[in-house]
């Protein structure tokens, strides 16, 4: 499979570590619509009329999650650990 790099919906920012690619006109990273399309057990065609897009910005970002997973992961990870390094936690708290 060949991994695509032209985008029609889809742009590369200034950012000091991320690379990852965002929505043109929104403050929004592809894996951010992505998650959050599974968060909440969106259709492409919800997500479209949820963020006001196009379906086909919506396939766009999904193509681009599905190809570019190591890199997410890589990016998950940094964020991950940039968090911890300032103290804050991502487990869930144990109330008893």
């Amino acid at each position: 499979m060949s991994v695509r790099e032209n985008w029609q919906y889809l742009e590369k920012r200034p950012h000091p570590w991320r690379q990852q690619l965002h929505l043109k006109g929104k403050r929004l990273t592809a894996f951010g619509l992505w998650m959050d399309m599974q968060a909440n057990d969106m259709t492409a065609a919800e997500a479209a009329e949820n963020w006001n897009l196009p379906l086909a910005a919506i396939r766009e970002a999904i193509d681009y999650c599905q190809t570019h997973q190591d890199l997410l992961q890589q990016e998950a990870a940094e964020e991950r650990r940039r968090l911890e390094a300032k103290g804050i936690s991502l487990e869930p708290k144990v109330t008893a």
